[in-house]
């Protein structure tokens, strides 16, 4: 039994029957970046995306009009941004992770029509992931991948997140008392407080769900 994870970053064409496929084909390049997905029913979820362009909102009409998509909610302006709250209905891939008893990795970034999507998973559940996914795109490439074992598995962080995480600590914002506050990191960053605010509560809710975890992984 091969009792490794492969940590891989897949780029594929994204289905223009989604809504964010069609949406980032019209408009290649605006990036998007999906930050979550929760249930709402068997057949639905809920996810919020940080999306370029402003003002805030000023997607939100264009994104309600997809067949696929129930409902639209602008949240907050962050960045050159907006956080949009999006109901739609599951495409595939929620029901082959569900059916392995997997969560997805997140943020997945699009653009273009492309997607980076990162799997980690054992050797039998990576290959039923890859297989669909050559479904979707038979061009799909493999970016990187990597094999670790299980008892080392650390969440992960994407590049943006690493720096972020280790300037915020040299700064002493994870120190106790804090050393310094969320207002003057974002200034040291050169970015807005809401930004640093949602991107470190990113971190900490990876590190926290890894400290949960025990030490073998279930997949």
């Amino acid at each position: 039994m091969d009792d490794r994870l492969r940590l891989a970053t897949l780029r594929i064409h994204m289905p223009r029957s989604i809504w964010t496929g069609e949406f980032s084909t019209r408009h290649p390049l605006i990036r998007l970046e999906v930050l979550n997905r929760h249930d709402v029913s068997r057949d639905d979820s809920v996810s919020d995306y940080w999306i370029a362009g402003v003002p805030p909102g000023v997607w939100a009409n264009e994104i309600s009009r997809f067949p696929d998509v129930l409902h639209v909610d602008s949240l907050a302006g962050v960045g050159e941004g907006c956080i949009y709250r999006v109901t739609y209905r599951n495409p595939g891939v929620v029901y082959v992770y569900r059916e392995l008893r997997m969560p997805l990795q997140f943020p997945l970034r699009i653009q273009g029509g492309l997607i980076e999507w990162e799997v980690v998973a054992r050797h039998a559940e990576f290959q039923a992931i890859l297989a669909y996914a050559r479904q979707i795109d038979p061009q799909l490439q493999v970016v990187s991948i990597r094999r670790r074992p299980l008892r080392s598995h650390l969440p992960l962080l994407t590049n943006s997140q690493q720096e972020l995480l280790h300037r915020a600590m040299a700064a002493g914002y994870f120190a106790v008392p804090r050393g310094i506050s969320l207002t003057e990191l974002a200034g040291q960053l050169g970015k807005s407080k809401s930004s640093v605010s949602e991107a470190i509560a990113l971190i900490e809710k990876k590190l926290l769900e890894s400290a949960l975890r025990t030490s073998t992984v279930t997949l």
